[in-house]
């Protein structure tokens, strides 16, 4: 068996929440590299592109988040085999992506300019995606987002509406999820309560 060695911030979420959770419920072990902020200037002098999640496999290491969280979803058996049924999961990802990349323009913006932008991502943008995103989940069943299975779309939904759920973000507002699409928290509840995750977030609570 491959050596995996996954290495992000040591934080539950982020680009790497996913990719985290899927090796856990796929029981597929590996080394959870986590590392603190300061650390990051060091850290990513050793990466492809300076950024974080990389992967290594064995003396291989592989960039991009997205990539890495499919790579393992497949050895996982959370990504779907099935074309049709894969570009749905890939399509829900990216959607979650265009979301990161909004919110993290905000990061480093202080005072009102920082309550302004987060303001104007709630007025707009984040509903729009948001109810998307319910759309698709209602469309494929309610339950799974794609395969009426549980895949590696609902663990990156799972790991990114809980982040927007969290009162981590200054100015986005708790119950934004519930409010604007019901269906899609309660799909981010009932990830949570699947023993393989529930079990991972005790662990983590506990460290």
């Amino acid at each position: 068996m491959d050596n995996l060695k996954l290495t992000y911030f040591d934080i539950q979420g982020g680009r790497a929440g996913a990719a985290r959770l899927a090796l856990h419920v796929g029981r597929i072990a590996f080394e959870d590299r986590r590392f603190a902020f300061s650390e990051f200037a060091e850290v990513r002098k050793s990466t492809p592109l300076s950024q974080v999640p990389t992967l290594h496999i064995n003396d291989l290491q592989v960039t991009q988040s997205g990539a890495i969280t499919r790579y393992v979803g497949k050895l996982a058996g959370l990504y779907p085999e099935n074309a049709l049924q894969a570009l749905l999961c890939d399509e829900v990802m990216d959607a979650l992506e265009d979301v990161n990349i909004k919110i993290a323009a905000t990061f480093g913006l202080t005072g009102d300019e920082l309550k302004n932008a987060r303001l104007a991502l709630v007025a707009g943008p984040l509903p729009k995606y948001l109810r998307w995103l319910e759309q698709q989940l209602d469309s494929h069943g309610g339950e799974y987002f794609a395969d009426n299975r549980l895949t590696i779309a609902d663990l990156c939904a799972f790991v990114n509406l809980r982040a927007l759920s969290s009162g981590n973000l200054d100015h986005v507002p708790t119950g934004l999820v519930e409010a604007v699409a019901p269906k899609l928290n309660a799909h981010m509840q009932r990830i949570a309560g699947i023993a393989a995750i529930a079990q991972y977030y005790a662990k983590a609570a506990l460290s």
